[in-house]
């Protein structure tokens, strides 16, 4: 399956261990992002790295575990789809997303309610969600 991975989700398994964690290193799942999503963890690390449940070494070993998983998208190929996504956008900094989703022709993987409700363009799954539709770690 192939999804935008929003910035939540990373950070969400980057705290602790858990289904998020399991999920993001799934060979089922074809994860993408836009460039700036590990510009926007690095903003936040030291955040990160005083609420994780993880032991400094875990963290940097499944920090770099998931820099192999996610596709990043440089922001050119994502540019010619904004025209069509920022009208849709219910928050100024999910256009990216919206725009990269429709580039691939993938949904988006993000537990933002607010993504997820204030536009119908673009499929958005709740980690819950992918869970129950994909079956994802009963195999």
């Amino acid at each position: 399956m192939k999804l935008v991975l929003d910035a939540n989700i990373l950070f969400a398994a980057l705290i602790k261990e858990g289904l998020t964690a399991e999920l993001l290193i799934s060979d089922k799942l074809h994860l993408f992002a836009p460039e700036f999503l590990f510009e926007e963890f690095s903003k936040y690390e030291a955040l990160i790295l005083q609420k994780m449940y993880r032991s400094p070494e875990d963290f940097r070993h499944f920090f770099a575990l998931l820099k192999e998983q996610i596709t990043i998208v440089p922001k050119e190929e994502i540019t010619p789809f904004m025209d069509k996504v920022i009208k849709i956008s219910p928050d100024p900094k999910d256009p990216l997303y919206l725009a990269l989703a429709i580039a691939l022709k993938a949904n988006i993987w993000s537990n933002d309610k607010q993504l997820k409700q204030g536009q119908k363009k673009i499929i958005v799954f709740s980690t819950e969600e992918l869970i129950e539709k994909t079956s994802l770690l009963k195999t």
